[in-house]
């Protein structure tokens, strides 16, 4: 049943329960002996950079744009949220834009220890931005990005180009 043989399966426990009447006060052949190491691959794959690493680097000139959208695209964006559900939006600027954190450290830095938050992917973050708003990466930061309603279409138009050719 479910593709193994359940006839091989009793046969081992037996063998198991003969043994520990035989030798009551000895642990089972092989008990206690280390395990080979497993052994790492020679060449690991490379894990992408953390948003966070990411914002530096694109903020230092060090990535080009088209790298950090793919970043962007699947990383966890940290945003601040009041009582109802949606984005917080700032008024205060040139163009309205929403405040969001590429690790919850710098939510947290901006907003308070006890602040209200949603996790979402930056595609999410593109599929649900309201039209006409921008918005800012680690408002607090040392490395603050701004993405301005223009910007935002053209993060849009390239993630759609490069899901659908």
């Amino acid at each position: 049943m479910y593709g193994y043989d359940q006839t091989a399966s009793a046969g081992h426990q037996q063998g198991h329960g003969q043994y520990a009447q035989q030798h009551p006060q000895q642990p089972p052949p092989g008990y206690g002996q280390q395990q080979p190491p497993q052994q790492q691959p020679l060449y690991p794959e490379p894990s992408p950079p953390s948003l966070a690493e990411a914002v530096r680097a694109f903020t230092t000139g060090s990535m080009a744009p088209e790298d950090f959208q793919g970043i962007f695209h699947n990383a966890k964006v940290y945003c601040p949220r009041g009582e109802t559900p949606g984005f917080l939006a700032l008024h205060n600027t040139q163009q309205p834009v929403i405040p969001m954190f590429s690790t919850l450290k710098e939510l947290r830095a901006y907003a308070g220890k006890e602040s209200k938050y949603f996790v979402i992917t930056g595609a999410e973050v593109l599929d649900l931005l309201p039209s006409g708003y921008g918005f800012v990466l680690d408002m607090e930061g040392d490395h603050r990005i701004v993405f301005d309603a223009k910007a935002v279409e053209e993060m849009v138009d390239f993630a759609m180009r490069r899901m659908y050719g």
